[in-house]
């Protein structure tokens, strides 16, 4: 991999998030790149190709998780979500719903590879892509999972298994938050990426979050600058009080056909 598009992604990582990673994560992410790149000729993964746009809107973005109080720290050692240490041979698991090319979850596990990261989509083909870059980039502890949220969020070997799920530009809030919320573990985390119409979102899906055992966290907005154009963007995260009642996710297109709202 040229030397200057791992440089190019150490640098940007640092300004922007304020974190340093080593030459060969920087390393991994570049040969990711060219992977997509390529991959992209034949099938539609990305839309944006530009080298340094792709590391402001796909790596720094996805990486950008740590902005959420707890994380970095929960991600780089052993610790429950109340930032209390626990035993060192406990992993951190973490699903990324709907990861389409792999973001966030290969970012995430490339910078910090003692995460246990399963990767899951609904299109076989994009995970068999995900597949090679798994073995091209040798990374561990790492697995594609396919099939559908609203099926895999009652099977027992998934819910409520994970201390964090993650999910990008996968669909509205509140849907989202049905789909989401039953992998997750109680006192874990569910942590949605958003545009800048997060918190709108946030607002109509008050009732969907504590319905399904979910209590708003923390709330951040912030900008990434790319190409004298200004991005939005809003992480909202929320913590899992209590139990998904046995009742979701419904089956049949329902958390998108009839989202949950109080009548």
């Amino acid at each position: 991999m040229e030397q200057d598009k791992s440089t190019y992604i150490k640098s940007k990582i640092d300004e922007l998030l304020g974190l340093t990673i080593d030459d060969t994560r920087a390393d991994q992410l570049a040969d990711f790149y060219e992977m997509i790149i390529e991959k992209n000729k034949v099938m539609n993964l990305t839309a944006i190709t530009d080298f340094e746009e792709f590391v402001v809107k796909h790596f720094v973005d996805s990486l950008s998780i740590i902005k959420i109080s707890g994380i970095k720290e929960c991600f780089q050692k052993p610790v429950n979500v109340t930032g209390d240490i626990v035993n060192s041979d406990t992993e951190i698991n973490i699903i990324d719903i709907g990861t389409g090319a792999g973001f966030p979850g290969v970012p995430l596990k490339i910078v910090f590879p003692d995460l246990n990261v399963t990767l899951f989509d609904s299109l076989q083909k994009r995970l068999t892509f995900l597949d090679e870059v798994i073995d091209k980039l040798k990374l561990k502890n790492i697995k594609t999972v396919h099939g559908r949220a609203e099926e895999f969020g009652r099977k027992l070997d998934y819910r409520e298994k994970y201390d964090i799920v993650v999910s990008r530009a996968v669909a509205e809030l509140t849907p989202l938050c049905e789909l989401a919320l039953p992998f997750c573990k109680v006192g874990g985390r569910f942590i949605s990426y958003k545009g800048g119409k997060g918190g709108e979102e946030l607002k109509n899906a008050e009732y969907a979050i504590k319905e399904l055992g979910g209590k708003k966290g923390t709330i951040c907005d912030y900008t990434f600058d790319t190409n004298d154009a200004i991005n939005e963007r809003t992480l909202i995260e929320i913590c899992k009080v209590k139990n998904t009642s046995s009742k979701y996710p419904r089956g049949g297109g329902k958390p998108f056909k009839a989202p949950l709202h109080m009548v």
